[in-house]
């Protein structure tokens, strides 16, 4: 069927628009320079030679050149860059839900896109790896504004799997992750983390590769916007329930489910040597809700680094 004659294809191909020209828009500002300096290249390759200035390291003098010309000089390298960036992104029902301005699993789509844009600007690679409970795919890392536009439009459009367990597990997709690539890469696993799976996989793989945890966080998390009694479902269990949401116990014992919640993965991402990246999704629609956290995590790695 064309595109003409299939409504939810033709909002798909908005959609995918839409967070083109957003993470275009902001990763042209701050975030590709310093995603640059966040997340370094795989070597450093002689580019030439220049005359020492005030200020260069002694360590790259080139005695060779310095003796014949008389002056002293120094190397110059360039950054190789070569980096592979893999998005392990969760499919489970629970991504698809959300009472804010996008869905869990949309967010997530314009994280990837925004890292995926500034990974491109770089000449780096990139690539998805989608899972549930176990791996749903995989695509190739590549280069290009097509490549990255078609991860996107698979973020937002892979279908989420039925007939299997429906509790989400990160391990899996871990594990064929760095089964595919020997080589050190720059892996961010997008999820809610809404599971008790994962800890030992990250922290295996946290040896190998720079592991980013990039927490998608639904607004309803911080608390309900309405009172009254709510029917709720579990997304991935099925499991419903209904909730005096005008009561304040009720209320405050969510709170401190989801502070336990929340303490609990970043205690264990912690342990596993694993950096954090929080995203907290709107209630309303604000494009600088997805670069502010973003940028964040930039400046806490450069801090980090400049210790």
């Amino acid at each position: 069927m064309g595109a003409e004659r299939d409504p939810e294809l033709i909002e798909l191909l908005r959609e995918v628009r839409r967070i083109d020209v957003q993470a275009s828009r902001l990763v042209n500002g701050r975030i590709t320079g310093e995603y640059t300096s966040v997340f370094r290249g795989t070597g450093l390759e002689f580019d030439g030679v220049r005359e020492y200035e005030e200020g260069d390291d002694p360590r790259l003098v080139d005695w060779n050149v310095t003796a014949r010309i008389g002056r002293p000089h120094v190397k110059k390298f360039i950054e190789e860059r070569d980096l592979t960036v893999l998005f392990l992104l969760d499919l489970s029902a629970s991504m698809e839900a959300g009472f804010g301005a996008w869905s869990v699993r949309q967010a997530a789509a314009r994280v990837c896109a925004c890292l995926a844009f500034a990974a491109i600007r770089n000449n780096d690679r990139v690539g998805l790896i989608p899972f549930h409970d176990e791996v749903d795919g995989y695509v190739p890392p590549s280069k290009g504004v097509r490549h990255v536009l078609r991860i996107v439009r698979d973020c937002l459009a892979l279908p989420c799997p039925t007939g299997r367990t429906g509790r989400t597990r990160i391990g899996p997709a871990l594990e064929y992750a760095s089964r595919l690539h020997r080589r050190r890469a720059v892996l961010f696993v997008v999820s809610d983390f809404l599971t008790d799976d994962g800890p030992d996989a990250m922290r295996l793989c946290a040896r190998r590769h720079d592991l980013v945890a990039v927490r998608m966080r639904a607004p309803e998390l911080d608390g309900v916007r309405t009172s009254g009694l709510i029917r709720v479902v579990d997304p991935e269990t099925g499991g419903e329930t209904v909730l005096d949401a005008g009561s304040h116990r009720v209320r405050e014992a969510w709170r401190a489910r989801v502070a336990a919640w929340r303490e609990r993965t970043t205690r264990e991402l912690r342990r596993a040597r694993v950096d954090l990246m929080d995203v907290p999704i709107p209630w309303e629609a604000d494009p600088t809700a997805i670069a502010r956290p973003i940028l964040e995590f930039y400046r806490m790695r450069e801090v980090r680094g400049a210790r």
